[in-house]
C-alpha cells in the first residue's frame, strides 16, 4: 500500500489499518524471537507502513 492509496482512505479506515499493522508487527516480532521468522525484511516493511500511516493520519487530522 503506497501513500496515494492511503490518502484516499478516510480517517477511520486509516486507523483500522494502523491497528492491523501494529498487530502484525507484534506477531512478526514474536516469530523472530521464537525463530520461526525466515524473512526478516517483513519487519522493516511493516515498520515503514506504520510510519506512513501515522504520517498521513496526522496530516488528515490537521486538515480537519
Amino acid at each position: 500500500m503506497d501513500a496515494a492509496e492511503i490518502r484516499e482512505m478516510n480517517i477511520e479506515s486509516i486507523q483500522e489499518e494502523l491497528d492491523d499493522a501494529r498487530e502484525s508487527l507484534m506477531r512478526l516480532r514474536f516469530q523472530l524471537t521464537t525463530g520461526e521468522l525466515t524473512d526478516h525484511t517483513q519487519i522493516r516493511q511493516i515498520r515503514r507502513k506504520i510510519a506512513r500511516l501515522i504520517t498521513i493520519l496526522k496530516e488528515k487530522e490537521g486538515e480537519a
